[in-house]
């Protein structure tokens, strides 16, 4: 039962995070943004994740996993009504201080939620387990941009010059329609989060306190931890796992709709890019099976050399294949994050909540990868940039086959509570 009103936590923050693909697309439109200045929104989203971490952190292990949850939930409500001004003022500043508070919520979430499922169970499947509240995560990824190109991209937007043409009162109302085009599922979604956070705090859940600083009697730094190479190498794979994620469906609208790729409307991209989510849900389900049986780093491994080669081949390539490649990234990114997050923690005891803030913070990858592929994007066009991601999945390879390795841990180290 507690995993199953764990899994909702799961969707509610992918499809959140998802959403952020269709809003970049809209806001660089009605704003006239370059790559570089419709990537803030990824920078600042992903931003709160470094900045957060900690603090959300000690937040978890003053209230536990449970109030730390509600905390989330409430604080993430709170973020999605204020695309409410932001929308009413027209100000890009507005949107990106309304995702920061929005993604502060999720980080909360994050640091409480993804070590609080792989510790519901035996440690041997705590990676099939988050696996599989991942896949729900992942159907919320996918329903996002169909919900979004619905009711985000409907309308076209007009640029300057059609905008300089208009009468005033054309001019008013269609700035209102492109204000309610955001207002209305972000104040949706906040009334949901609200719900929700009701919901978790009336609902029993186990505490599992011995997993969080109330349990490490040893008082164990920050540092302490990171000595541990496993947690080192695997707060990196976090930060190169998400930064290549985030970038490629960040980018995957524009890509798509270039006329050397799918030469498509924005629209028709959005839902292009569900079937890119869609591939990690169907891959989160299958890998969760597989984990049960195979070794989760050799897997680990494997997938992220597919992926590597399915980068390669997107840069290579033009029309259908280049497209079917880049869809297909989705398929085998499915078992990354909680495969690297739970390795991430084995056997850390005491040390992991201290360990799930540091690789929650990681998750900062998706605030600096994707700005940085929009810099190359301006200079060396959009297709060739993605050889940053390819980098990134690369390293991935080396975690899988070495850096997930644990070195250095006492044998009583994986005793909960030590």
């Amino acid at each position: 039962m507690a995993l199953g009103v764990l899994t909702t936590i799961f969707f509610m923050w992918g499809f959140l995070t998802c959403l952020n693909d269709i809003l970049i697309p809209h806001l660089k439109s009605v704003f006239q943004l370059g790559y570089f200045q419709a990537m803030l929104v990824q920078f600042t989203f992903f931003g709160a994740y470094f900045l957060m971490a900690l603090p959300a952190g000690w937040m978890v292990a003053a209230l536990g996993y449970k109030k730390g949850i509600v905390a989330g939930l409430a604080i993430a409500g709170v973020g999605a009504l204020g695309f409410w001004p932001a929308a009413t003022l027209q100000l890009y500043p507005a949107f990106l201080a309304a995702l920061f508070v929005l993604a502060t919520g999720i980080t909360v979430l994050q640091v409480a939620a993804n070590p609080y499922v792989a510790l519901l169970g035996p440690e041997r499947t705590s990676s099939s387990r988050l696996t599989l509240a991942q896949a729900l995560n992942s159907f919320g990824t996918f329903l996002a941009p169909l919900f979004g190109g619905m009711l985000i991209l409907s309308s076209v937007v007009k640029s300057p010059a059609e905008l300089a043409a208009l009468p005033p009162a054309e001019h008013l109302a269609y700035q209102a329609q492109q204000a309610q085009a955001v207002q209305g599922p972000y104040i949706g979604l906040a009334v949901v989060l609200f719900l929700l956070a009701v919901f978790v705090w009336l609902f029993r859940l186990p505490a599992l306190s011995e997993a969080t600083d109330k349990g490490d009697h040893d008082r164990h730094s920050f540092a302490e931890v990171l000595r541990h190479p496993h947690v080192l190498f695997g707060v990196l794979g976090i930060f190169f796992y998400v930064g290549a994620e985030v970038s490629i469906g960040s980018f995957m609208v524009n890509y798509l709709s270039l006329p050397e790729i799918g030469h498509v409307s924005e629209q028709q991209a959005a839902k292009y890019v569900s079937y890119y989510w869609l591939g990690a849900m169907i891959g989160r389900f299958i890998g969760s099976a597989l984990m049960a049986k195979f070794s989760p780093r050799k897997l680990l491994a494997g997938f992220a050399a597919i992926n590597a080669l399915l980068v390669l081949t997107t840069m290579l390539t033009k029309g259908d294949v280049a497209m079917v490649s880049i869809i297909a990234i989705g398929l085998f990114n499915s078992i990354m994050f909680p495969t690297i997050f739970a390795l991430g923690i084995e056997r850390l005891g005491s040390m992991t909540s201290k360990a799930s803030s540091l690789l929650i913070m990681a998750i900062v990858g998706g605030a600096i990868i994707p700005p940085l592929q929009g810099l190359l994007a301006d200079h060396i066009g959009l297709q060739h940039a993605f050889f940053l991601p390819l980098l990134c999945y690369l390293y991935i390879v080396f975690y899988g086959l070495s850096g997930s390795r644990i070195r250095g841990l006492p044998a009583d180290a994986s005793q909960r509570g030590s």
